[in-house]
């Protein structure tokens, strides 16, 4: 009996530890950058004549979200960017019909008139080479403005490996500096062969792309999605996480109810932030399924293999029927 209760209190200090390495010993989060996250974002309606294109969120005087509108493409993809001293760093580039060239440079260069810069570097990188985070890739090559240089990184396995420095993909972890702020990169193939998450070291937060968001986590790949995961909660298992932010919102505020594929209008989306812990939920879900695909649904999101033809076909439908019923009221959603 001794021996078994030495055993649990070891047990819990080791957890203790753990628990304690993943968040930060400052009160105040120590050099964590802080920000905020709007209460809602806007998203396809209700009168899509009034909505912009794009709807910017400051989250500090350092990182700008952008997330599109759903009166363009219902993809409503999430876009970051991230400065440093240095140069800056674009995270995507949005979906179809997203026209982000004329709303990027009006950021950048309030950005330079507010930092007293003439210019700044711009570096393209992507979560994944999916077309809803690649559309916008040709229009912003073509940006031929002297104050925002543009270095690309094409979404493939063997531009990320060069460009974060990833010498062994997808064990190895890499990063990049853009100037006394360094981005961790971790490849998390599964949802698609290329994909990377990013951990900003100066705010805590943990990029993912189509891997973790609220919605249907689509899987293509299971075992190396499961891999991506456990990536994931090692690498972030010793750091602070403020945030998981992902690309899209396909969840309500109402734990388990998601909008149908194809929705344009959302007036009670779920938040776009996670905490680390839902890693710890997929990794339960993943290892509960022993290998074998089916779909398991959580309070903030549901896991989604994609292995079955049939499955695909009938998303398709759903998001015909969807667009169809949405875009015959997008002027006036708000009377339907």
């Amino acid at each position: 009996m001794r021996i078994l209760i030495g055993l649990l209190g070891s047990l819990i200090t080791v957890l203790s530890l753990s628990s304690l390495n993943a968040q930060t010993l400052e009160p105040d989060g120590g050099n964590i950058r802080a920000g905020t996250l709007p209460v809602s974002w806007d998203s396809g309606g209700p009168k899509c004549m009034e909505l912009p294109e794009w709807q910017v969120h400051e989250y500090n005087p350092g990182l700008y979200i952008m997330r599109q509108s759903g009166c363009t493409d219902y993809e409503q993809p999430f876009v970051f960017l991230l400065f440093g001293s240095t140069r800056a760093l674009l995270l995507d580039t949005g979906s179809r019909r997203g026209n982000i060239a004329p709303e990027l440079k009006l950021i950048v260069h309030r950005w330079l008139q507010r930092n007293h810069r003439a210019s700044v570097p711009l570096v393209l990188v992507h979560s994944h080479a999916h077309s809803d985070h690649t559309a916008g890739d040709a229009e912003l090559q073509a940006l031929n403005d002297p104050a925002i240089p543009i270095t690309y990184v094409a979404p493939t396995v063997a531009a990320n490996k060069a460009f974060y420095g990833i010498a062994n993909w997808p064990q190895d972890p890499g990063s990049v500096d853009l100037g006394n702020r360094v981005v961790d990169a971790l490849a998390i193939p599964g949802h698609e062969p290329s994909a990377v998450a990013l951990y900003d070291r100066q705010t805590a937060i943990l990029f993912t792309g189509d891997n973790v968001y609220p919605g249907r986590l689509f899987i293509q790949d299971l075992s190396e999605y499961e891999k991506s995961n456990r990536r994931m909660l090692e690498f972030t298992k010793d750091k602070p996480v403020a945030h998981i932010l992902g690309n899209h919102v396909g969840r309500t505020r109402t734990p388990y109810i998601g909008y149908p594929m194809g929705t344009i209008y959302q007036p009670d989306a779920h938040e776009l932030q996670l905490s680390r812990g839902v890693l710890l939920e997929i990794e339960e879900g993943l290892q509960g399924m022993h290998g074998k695909p089916q779909r398991i649904y959580y309070r903030d999101f549901t896991l989604w293999p994609l292995s079955d033809p049939a499955v695909l076909k009938q998303m398709d439908a759903t998001i015909e029927q969807t667009q169809k019923e949405q875009l015959e009221h997008m002027w006036d959603q708000n009377q339907h």
